[in-house]
């Protein structure tokens, strides 16, 4: 799959944006955070590194792009090993405390949903949080056969994503 073959392709799924608040019903919901650091220093790194795909970079996959730095409509192909997943984004978070994208599935892609990337600090305390929070059903056959193994592989990557900031 090229990047330019994502030009004009809808997403797969009609929730687009919902990361930004409660997850939709329907789907399957992952939400998660861990402390990376103290310090603004230490938030501003992070949350550059988070807009140029390290989360993605850093959890081992394989990152193709439109942009390097992630902005909505920013389209990215990922990959792991043989499998590629286009997807767009949909919006970017670029607050004082918080910086971060979430990009949707396109056709092609094994599952349909949305997944934010983000980093928080904490002005209180000085902590600087990793933060990922997504939504996703299988949006092919095969990944609705080999469901338990593709549940299991997301919750292998997040936990990849979390750590590679």
């Amino acid at each position: 799959m090229k990047l330019s073959d994502l030009a004009g392709r809808p997403f797969t799924y009609a929730e687009v944006g919902a990361t930004a608040g409660p997850p939709p019903p329907g789907y399957h919901h992952l939400s998660a955070s861990t402390v990376i650091g103290h310090g603004r220093a230490r938030y501003e790194e992070a949350a550059t590194e988070v807009m140029r795909w390290g989360m993605l970079r850093g959890a081992g996959l394989h990152v193709d792009a439109t942009t390097e730095v992630a902005a909505v409509g920013s389209e990215v192909v990922v990959g792991l090993g043989p499998v590629r997943a286009p997807c767009r984004v949909v919006y970017v978070v670029d607050e004082p405390h918080r910086r971060g994208f979430a990009y949707g599935t396109l056709p092609g892609h094994a599952e349909s949903g949305e997944e934010l990337f983000a980093v928080r600090f904490d002005p209180a305390d000085e902590t600087v949080h990793a933060e990922i929070s997504a939504f996703s059903r299988h949006g092919t056959w095969w990944s609705k056969l080999a469901g338990p193994f593709t549940s299991l592989m997301q919750r292998v990557v997040s936990r990849r994503y979390l750590r590679a900031l």
